[in-house]
């Protein structure tokens, strides 16, 4: 169901890189909206211009519903940009974009991301929310202060890859190296046709040290069992493993989500990691003797090992519970350039969200190959070769 407004254009209000928000005056006097217009789709509206806008999530006031969408401007037909190649995001939809992927015949990186066989070990840290990306880098530049990351931006939630803010900001400050749009996902630095050539060209095209991969923003629950779109976390592990990385999965914690079934560890994590994997992963957690070690760290240890480890391992997989320094995270979250919110809650609102993503983060920078040991490591409570199965 779409439902269509006009209305012109009164004032950018806002801008990042590919992306206006605008305050929008509706037609016969209705009020006046907030809109996002994308740049790749309905080029830059301008003051004074009557625009076209798709309003149903913010009249039914939703969680994604926040603006109003911009989906053409009825008097201006934005200039068309060349692209080499042929590939289609958001495909059968009146907005479907033509991008040059890393994977098309006519890309200039098609050569090497069709002889790559593998990621050489890289490792690949998977979560549930898009708001755990700048704590996972946090967490990785804490120990790996230098590391190349590329985020992959899968198509589970927002498909413009631009529309994440977070993601704006980390690149202009220089703590991500590139941001590559998988899937239906549109508008990173580079296109990729799945999450698998997204983390081959992460690896052989952009160098990375690590790679990211987590849906945009706007995830969708049911409160059901497998009605959530973070089970793709799941599949982009898939792809980690079978590509010869180090797959990492950043569990789902709060304390102060209002609810139960999130409260704690997250259903997400417990269902994504322990009913859908077929692939064993490091789950990274607080050690038992960090000062800082509280019975909600405890709690959350016993979740992962009754809802995660044991419901996996009847299955055949074998995950491994991995204890990760946090000394010196509480820092390196504080410092970074991008405001910290879940669901509504800061980082002093709820601290442990972003802690447990940080301890990723950390963990990953822990199997950069040529990182060498020492304090602030990760320590599993079971081995295997690159996060792989004992069999």
């Amino acid at each position: 169901m779409l439902r269509w407004e006009r209305g012109t254009v009164s004032a950018v209000t806002s801008s990042w890189p590919g992306v206006d928000r605008l305050e929008i005056d509706l037609d016969d006097g209705a009020g006046t909206l907030s809109a996002i217009a994308y740049e790749e789709l309905t080029g830059r509206p301008r003051a004074g211009e009557q625009v076209l806008l798709n309003t149903n999530a913010v009249r039914r006031e939703l969680g994604t519903g926040g603006d109003a969408m911009v989906v053409a401007r009825t008097e201006v037909l934005p200039e068309t940009a060349d692209v080499r190649g042929h590939m289609v995001k958001a495909r059968y939809t009146p907005m479907q974009t033509m991008v040059d992927a890393l994977d098309d015949p006519d890309s200039e990186h098609y050569e090497t991301v069709r002889e790559a066989t593998g990621i050489d070990g890289m490792p690949v840290v998977v979560a549930d929310l898009h708001s755990s990306l700048p704590a996972i880098v946090a967490g990785i530049r804490a120990r790996r202060r230098s590391a190349r990351i590329a985020y992959v931006h899968t198509d589970a939630a927002a498909l413009p890859a631009v529309y994440s803010k977070s993601a704006a900001r980390l690149r202009e400050a220089g703590l991500l190296t590139a941001v590559i749009s998988a899937g239906q996902s549109f508008g990173g630095d580079l296109e990729a046709v799945t999450v698998h050539s997204a983390l081959l060209g992460a690896r052989h095209v952009v160098g990375a040290d690590v790679a990211i991969v987590i849906q945009g923003p706007g995830n969708l629950g049911t409160g059901t069992g497998w009605g959530f779109s973070g089970i793709q976390t799941a599949e982009s592990l898939h792809a980690a493993s079978v590509l010869g990385g180090v797959p990492i999965a950043t569990l789902r914690v709060s304390e102060a989500d209002e609810r139960e079934r999130h409260r704690g560890l997250s259903h997400h994590s417990s269902t994504a990691y322990g009913r859908a994997l077929l692939a064993p992963v490091h789950l990274p957690v607080l050690p038992r003797t960090d000062s800082r070690y509280n019975s909600f760290h405890e709690s959350v240890r016993k979740q992962v090992k009754s809802t995660i480890l044991k419901p996996a391992k009847k299955r055949g997989v074998l995950h491994h519970l991995t204890e990760v320094d946090a000394k010196g995270l509480r820092d390196a979250l504080e410092e970074m350039p991008v405001r910290m919110t879940t669901m509504g809650r800061t980082l002093a609102e709820d601290y442990a969200s972003f802690q447990y993503a940080a301890l990723a983060g950390r963990c990953a920078a822990e199997h950069v190959r040529g990182a060498g040991g020492g304090s602030g490591g990760a320590k599993g409570e079971s081995k295997g070769p690159k996060g792989g199965a004992k069999r």
